[in-house]
């Protein structure tokens, strides 16, 4: 609930929060306390489980029909060398039958243990903890920048709503919303990286023992790729938010007692944006994860999104199965975080959890 007070300083009205509001969580119903949010979280930690584990069905079965990876390894050996099918073919447990090799597999993953790596013939734990690192870091630089950019541009277009300046602002918005991620990057690299800027490098390059971020330079066009990818989404979304509570009565109750329109836009109306900012952030974010694979495909960045490309290409099977359930459980968390803060930010979801 939302108290505004009457233009005569004596009367209080009551307005309440919208249900259907973008991003609204409904909260459980029926518990107070901790007891009530000890039962919200178990219940979404089971479904994350069970998105999981449904996941890992699909990835199995996926990698599973898409015929005998060792024959595609081994290519013209396959027939001459049989002590190299065999020690294969054991690392993939092939005389076992497809669900008994699920399980197997499912109880290596539950315990920590991903497998060994076709081609490199070494623990996939070992191969993918570097790429894993890279990986997280340029996303989360790229969180950083895109958070308070994709805020930004949506006060600025909201402020100046139906005039030249927001009309060009979503314009720009709309065209970089409708530009795969490869295609930004090639763009950027030959604005940056040829002979029009040659300013960055165009390829991302680090040393076997060291980390991307060792070579800021290195960083800027992945980043801002990323940043041009998913920032338009997310200011969309805000500004439309911004909007509807720059409608709302108890902001034009604000402005009727003198109140500044940048304390309006920055205390009443970006606080209510939040919620939405957060949920469509978060989607972004999780998309991310897998749309990261492109991005470092092209920048040649050694993170998770590469590998998974060369273990395709190499048909490891092992690495593609635990680098895609990776990228699946970092979607399932980012999205379990997101639900947590939209309550945590949502006062209608506060008050009926704690009362």
């Amino acid at each position: 609930m939302t108290s505004a007070q009457g233009l005569g300083g004596a009367e209080q009205i009551e307005l309440p929060e919208r249900a259907d509001a973008p991003g609204a969580v409904a909260p459980p119903r029926g518990r107070f306390g901790a007891l009530a949010w000890a039962l919200w979280l178990a219940r979404r930690l089971g479904l994350a489980v069970l998105t999981l584990w449904l996941v890992s069905i699909l990835v199995f079965v996926a990698t599973a029909a898409l015929g005998d990876p060792v024959r595609a390894i081994l290519g013209r050996d396959y027939a001459a060398n049989q002590a190299r099918v065999d020690q294969l073919n054991g690392l993939l447990n092939a005389d076992q039958p497809l669900v008994q090799r699920y399980l197997n597999w499912l109880g290596g993953l539950l315990t920590g243990d991903l497998g060994t790596s076709l081609t490199g013939l070494r623990p996939v734990s070992e191969l993918i903890g570097s790429s894993v690192v890279n990986t997280l870091g340029l996303v989360l630089v790229s969180a950083v920048v895109m958070i308070p950019v994709s805020f930004g541009v949506a006060m600025l277009s909201a402020n100046y709503r139906r005039r030249r300046p927001d009309t060009v602002i979503q314009t720009i918005l709309l065209g970089l919303a409708g530009l795969p991620e490869f295609v930004v990057g090639i763009l950027l690299v030959a604005l940056l990286s040829t002979s029009v800027f040659h300013l960055l490098p165009a390829v991302t390059i680090s040393s076997p023992t060291g980390h991307p971020w060792d070579q800021p330079r290195a960083m800027v066009l992945p980043v801002l790729t990323l940043v041009l990818a998913v920032s338009p989404y997310v200011a969309r979304i805000v500004r439309a938010t911004l909007l509807e509570v720059l409608d709302s009565d108890y902001v034009e109750l604000a402005r009727l007692k003198g109140i500044p329109e940048g304390v309006v836009m920055r205390k009443h109306a970006l606080l209510n944006a939040i919620v939405p900012g957060i949920q469509v952030i978060a989607l972004q974010l999780a998309y991310l994860a897998g749309g990261i694979v492109v991005v470092e495909s092209v920048f040649n960045y050694p993170g998770i999104g590469k590998q998974l490309v060369d273990a395709v290409n190499a048909h490891d099977v092992p690495l593609v199965q635990a680098l895609s359930m990776i990228i699946a459980a970092v979607y399932v968390v980012v999205n379990l975080v997101a639900d947590l803060l939209s309550i945590l930010f949502t006062p209608r979801a506060r008050t009926a959890i704690s009362s």
